[in-house]
């Protein structure tokens, strides 16, 4: 079994190699908010949202406890706040590098054999959703349309952290397989640097 999902992983950690190139950032800067189903689709549009949003609930199912919901919480709120202050005109700088380095980040806490304390987890998660939020945040209109694709976003972001926490949960009594979702997450991460670079 331990072989299925190491090749398994090996062809994923593949695969997303091989689409780095097209999928990229799904946050352009061309990209115009329209509405709420506009929000939901979005964080699939990129492979940085996606892989981001899908650690976070595998990191939050880690921790254990009340981390399931404090980590997948924390990330949303400070995705919030960052987006307010893109909203505002106010960039983070270094913005798509902070995000590149959220997944090498993300990546390795999947990789460890023992999760980070709660406090760690949630204070590293909610750091990168500032950028991430940020990113967005430069890119929705102060519109009635501008707001229906925020919650989409937040609605969508939820759901990929609630999907990563049960992979996460179903697969525990493999942790191999977490690890390698995490070598593939970092990789991506690295990636992604090396094109800003």
């Amino acid at each position: 079994m331990n072989r299925t999902l190491s090749f398994f992983g090996r062809l994923a950690l593949a695969a997303a190699t091989t689409l780095i190139p097209s999928l990229a950032f799904a946050h352009s800067g061309g990209f115009h908010a329209h509405g709420f189903v506009d929000g939901l689709q979005h964080p699939l549009a990129g492979m940085d949202h996606l892989l981001a949003m899908m650690a976070v609930g595998i990191i939050a199912a880690r921790a254990g406890g009340r981390g399931i919901i404090i980590v997948p919480s924390c990330f949303v709120s400070a995705m919030i706040a960052g987006a307010l202050l893109g909203i505002a005109g106010i960039g983070l700088p270094s913005l798509e590098t902070g995000i590149a380095l959220s997944l090498v980040v993300f990546g390795a806490m999947m990789m460890l054999a023992k999760p980070f304390p709660l406090a760690v987890a949630a204070s590293l998660t909610a750091l990168f959703a500032l950028f991430h939020g940020n990113a967005h945040g430069v890119e929705i209109p102060e519109t009635a349309s501008g707001i229906a694709y925020a919650v989409g976003f937040v609605v969508a972001t939820s759901a990929l952290h609630t999907t990563g926490a049960l992979a996460a949960l179903t697969l525990r009594r493999w942790p191999g397989a977490i690890r390698t979702a995490g070598v593939g997450t970092s990789v991506v991460g690295m990636a992604l640097a090396a094109q800003i670079i």
